[in-house]
């Protein structure tokens, strides 16, 4: 993260995320409330030792994840993070996730609520050999005429 995104709350949560190792994982823990719900396109758990789990689980499916956070905003307790999570797939073919996340701040500043959005059929389904080839004929399927 080359700039600061004006918020010290944002700030810390995307240090944290860019600097994320298994190793520290604790150290962005200590940015989440006690009962934080977080919530993405597998995932809806609650609490710090359900999103340790979730983070455990990325590790153990992915080769060399890294986050980079490009964007965000807060208005008053609520904000976004504009990211991006870049890993190697098992063929050594480097990959990437484009998201965002909706944050909700605790009156201590931790994040109470982490919500991740992103398109798992576009970022991962259809990048997938045999199982990217359904993902793009169901999206030209639903897709609206041109």
């Amino acid at each position: 993260m080359s700039t600061a995104l004006g918020d010290p709350r944002l700030d810390r949560l995307a240090q944290a995320y860019e600097a994320l190792r298994r190793d520290n994982l604790p150290a962005l823990l200590a940015l989440y409330a006690e009962q934080a719900r977080f919530k993405d396109p597998f995932n809806d758990v609650r609490g710090h030792a359900a999103i340790q789990r979730v983070f455990a689980h990325m590790f153990e499916q992915l080769e060399r994840p890294r986050f980079a956070v490009s964007q965000g905003a807060v208005q008053g307790d609520s904000g976004f993070l504009l990211w991006e999570l870049g890993f190697v797939r098992a063929s050594g073919q480097p990959m990437h996730i484009c998201g965002t996340s909706y944050l909700e701040f605790d009156a201590q500043g931790l994040v109470a609520v982490h919500r991740d959005f992103w398109d798992p059929v576009e970022e991962i389904f259809a990048k997938v050999p045999v199982l990217g080839a359904v993902a793009r004929a169901l999206q030209n399927k639903l897709r609206a005429p041109q």
